[in-house]
């Protein structure tokens, strides 16, 4: 049975791509590109033909293609002015396309959506340790809700331009496009982000995504969706740092609910972030932090209600229920639960 990574064969039929429609900002900005080029152009044609300087070729360039009735620089010879008759029927039918096209802009709000989108795309430039999400579904909109409520930078990459207003109604930054394209990837920033969110339907597709993620940025933590153990395989092969199957965690929930539901009520409490009564969170000690050089006995001593479940050093494998006679070294990561207020306490040393 041909598994979902199967390349196409012969049998099997594949749709062409329909080339995405084009948008009257992207018809103004072919038009100022046309009337550049029909400047450049003319400017050449004058300065080789009539033998003006480079500053009067492009002056009356410029004034032949407005139609202003500015006077010429010199008489022109015959060749010159058949040049002029065609640069003249050539330029007015491009300023009269690009002033249909700025009207339609306008009539269309075309003109706020161009430069706002311009000013995002700069803000996405300008980002650095960011968050990728491939895929706007159900997982990734879970991804994006989650992070956005932690006020981390993320942008998201969605192939489909359907999901774009609402994208834009969450106040996301975005690309819209195939993740499996290298521009849009690298539109969204791939070789700065610290990590990526694989979280397309297609396990083929998240295998390609991660394997040309990796191959952009060895630094970034992948986490990828899979929906078959195939795919789970292949996702750790291709590179992914992290694998998901929804499907299975899922029913693992459900069962573990049946069979240990006290555990699994303790584990919705201490939920991450949830700012429930306890909490669970992860804390960074840098060189500032006064708990280092203190034993764990020595912080949970000093912090009420709070306890030091994992430590992790470096390299080293996470471990979990570190002796208490541990010492902490600056970057050291320690996972802590206990009340907020004493997590909020420590966190804030």
């Amino acid at each position: 049975m041909p598994s979902t990574f199967d390349p196409p064969g012969p049998a099997r039929t594949q749709k062409s791509p329909v080339p995405a429609p084009t948008t009257p900002g992207h018809r103004f900005a072919y038009a100022l590109a046309g009337i550049a080029a029909i400047v450049l152009f003319g400017a050449a044609g004058f300065y080789m033909i009539e033998g003006m300087s480079p500053v009067d070729a492009l002056y009356m360039s410029v004034i032949t293609v407005s139609t202003v009735g500015f006077g010429e620089v010199k008489p022109l010879s015959p060749g010159g002015r058949l040049f002029t008759i065609g640069l003249i029927i050539v330029g007015v039918g491009s300023v009269f396309y690009l002033l249909t096209a700025a009207a339609e802009m306008v009539i269309e709000g075309s003109l706020r959506d161009f430069f706002g989108k311009t000013a995002m795309y700069r803000k996405i430039h300008n980002l650095h340790d960011h968050v990728i999400v491939c895929g706007f579904g159900r997982l990734g909109k879970a991804v994006v809700e989650e992070l956005k409520r932690h006020n981390v930078p993320l942008v998201v990459v969605e192939s489909d331009p359907a999901k774009e207003a609402e994208l834009a109604a969450a106040d996301l930054l975005y690309v819209i496009g195939s993740a499996l394209e290298e521009s849009v990837m690298d539109e969204a920033g791939v070789r700065a982000a610290r990590a990526v969110v694989v979280a397309t339907a297609s396990d083929a597709d998240n295998v390609y995504i991660t394997l040309s993620v990796r191959e952009k940025n060895p630094r970034a933590f992948i986490h990828a969706r899979g929906d078959s153990e195939a795919g789970l395989r292949r996702l750790r092969l291709a590179g992914a740092d992290q694998v998901l199957s929804a499907y299975q965690w899922g029913g693992m929930r459900i069962a573990a609910s049946i069979l240990r539901p006290s555990v699994v009520d303790f584990l919705e409490l201490s939920i991450p972030g949830r700012e429930s009564e306890v909490d669970l969170e992860e804390i960074r000690i840098d060189s500032a932090n006064p708990v280092r050089g203190m034993t764990i006995a020595a912080i949970e001593r000093a912090n009420s209600r709070l306890r030091v479940v994992a430590l992790k050093r470096r390299d080293k494998p996470i471990s979990m229920i570190p002796d208490p006679d541990t010492i902490i070294e600056v970057g050291d990561f320690l996972v802590v639960i206990g009340e907020t207020a004493s997590l909020k306490r420590l966190a804030g040393l």
